[in-house]
């Protein structure tokens, strides 16, 4: 019985408007900040290396290279902090999760780009 009801909660806080995008994808995720009484988006563009969870609890990964040092970030699909998350480029993948990356730099962490 508690199992339903906790199906129920997690149903009202699900968006209806869930991004698509799947592993290995270059994606914008616009984050909402606040600063005090402002508010102000904030874009982090990186490659998706996993998806994890389900339901409310799923979190998607974008790592990212800045100044030469890989920078990852995790984000729950389902919050309403992500205000979009936009598909730039798509990517031919063979995995569920690509953290083979990490040890790569350079030229080597260019994924092919999948066809239409």
């Amino acid at each position: 019985m508690s199992h339903k009801i906790m199906e129920l909660v997690e149903q009202a806080s699900m968006r209806e408007n869930a991004p698509e995008f799947e592993i290995g994808d270059t994606v914008d995720v616009h984050c909402l900040i606040l600063e005090g009484e402002k508010k102000r988006t904030q874009v982090f563009t990186g490659t998706v290396i996993a998806r994890s969870g389900a339901g409310v609890r799923e979190m998607f990964t974008v790592r990212r290279i800045v100044s030469g040092k890989g920078v990852e970030r995790k984000f729950p699909v389902h919050s309403p902090r992500i205000a979009k998350v936009e598909v730039k480029r798509s990517s031919v993948v063979h995995r569920a999760k690509l953290y083979y990356l990490r040890d790569r730099i350079g030229k080597a962490v260019r994924l092919k780009e999948r066809r239409k």
